[in-house]
């Protein structure tokens, strides 16, 4: 009988164990699209519609998309329980964090280090 996945990594150098949590970790940070945020988040497109009060189809259809406006994003985000942001990095200004987007409030610019800064 085969081994499970977790007997082989035990059997791995801690090192190679800890290169291979930090890839993992990297990659859960890279969601693609709203509905693996809401895998994430352990939410059912049911629970997102009463959230934003709307029906389980609606959420469904924004899932689906690929072309979303912001403030649609933002909401969805704010829904399962998140704040969208955007990060904005300039070759010769550094990186910026833009908040607020979608918000009627407005938008807020800081700017924030880039990961060979941080």
């Amino acid at each position: 009988m085969g081994r499970t996945r977790a007997e082989i990594l035990a059997a791995l150098p801690p090192e190679e164990q800890q290169r291979i949590a930090e890839g993992v970790r990297e990659l859960l940070r890279e969601v693609e699209g709203l509905n693996a945020l809401r895998h994430i988040v352990e939410m059912s497109q049911s629970d997102i519609a009463a959230r934003l009060g709307v029906k389980q189809p609606s959420v469904l259809k924004m899932e689906r998309q690929t072309d979303v406006y912001l403030s649609t994003l933002r909401w969805f985000v704010e829904a399962a329980g998140g704040r969208l942001e955007l990060r904005v990095v300039l070759p010769e200004h550094g990186a910026f964090l833009l908040t607020g987007l979608g918000d009627p409030e407005g938008l807020e610019v800081e700017a924030v280090p880039t990961p060979a800064e941080a």
